[in-house]
């Protein structure tokens, strides 16, 4: 492994079609030069834009795998947490990280996946809520889109947007919950009808702002692009607000790219943009 590769340990769901979730995070961490350790928490036969899908559960593999991981005595440098299944899954997870917490110092990622548009995902019950929340209280960062925030802390459940007091007091709400960084991944400030990234980066105990253009399209597999470079920046020593920064940037950039020939179920084909 390269001297400055870091090992990164992948929870999330596996499409067999459709670059979202390990299948899209996983070749831009590959390609930024860390080794990802994949960790489904289901397969699925297609993103689930398709209205028509095959789940399968992963918690007998997943338990499994981190027992035989830790016989072999495997080691992270970061954990990133995205879909999770039912509460054997989050109680799992969680327990895992616990574990690891006086060990040497690793970055938690969690992305609390389970709501976008101003409700809940088909499917998924205020249960949910509780289980994302208790893995939100594991992480070093933690991203919501402002949703998920929004059911995670109580305050204004179902608001896509938010003056910026409230979207302030939605960041300082998940705050409350584990004590560190904060990224909501997408708002709109309704004063100035801005759309930004906003957050709270807890080492340099500051705020910050990050404001985007605007693209109106929904492809399958934006949020776990964004948090793929995020977490690379991170782990190459950028700041939060610089991880954000580009993370948005390239976000961006492959949304324009992939513009005239973009499928929105399937999801970007990442390879076709490489720099």
């Amino acid at each position: 492994m390269e001297k400055n590769a870091k090992r990164v340990l992948l929870i999330n769901d596996l499409p067999g079609y459709g670059k979202a979730a390990l299948a899209a995070m996983t070749p831009i961490l590959s390609k930024l030069g860390h080794y990802p350790f994949l960790l489904p928490t289901a397969v699925i036969s297609n993103t689930l834009d398709f209205g028509k899908y095959r789940i399968e559960d992963m918690t007998d593999y997943m338990r499994d795998s981190l027992r035989v991981w830790e016989e072999l005595g495997f080691d992270y440098d970061c954990i990133c947490t995205g879909y999770v299944l039912n509460e054997k899954q989050a109680d799992l997870i969680a327990g895992f990280l616990n574990r690891l917490a006086d060990r040497k110092k690793r970055l938690v990622i969690v992305d609390p996946i389970m709501a976008d548009g101003g409700r809940l995902y088909h499917g998924i019950g205020s249960e949910r809520v509780v289980l994302m929340r208790r893995l939100a209280a594991c992480a070093d960062v933690m991203t919501p889109n402002i949703t998920e925030a929004g059911f995670l802390t109580g305050l204004c459940p179902g608001a896509e947007s938010g003056t910026r007091e409230e979207l302030r007091a939605l960041v300082d709400g998940l705050r409350d919950i584990s004590g560190r960084s904060v990224v909501i991944t997408s708002a709109v400030e309704t004063e100035t009808g801005e759309h930004l990234v906003c957050g709270y980066d807890h080492r340099l105990r500051e705020y910050f702002r990050v404001p985007y253009d605007y693209l109106p399209v929904r492809v399958a597999g934006s949020g776990d692009i964004f948090s793929a470079f995020m977490t690379g920046a991170l782990l190459d020593g950028k700041t939060l607000r610089e991880a954000v920064e580009l993370a948005v940037t390239e976000l961006s950039r492959l949304l324009t790219e992939n513009w005239e020939r973009r499928e929105d179920y399937k999801g970007i084909l990442l390879e076709r943009y490489w720099r």
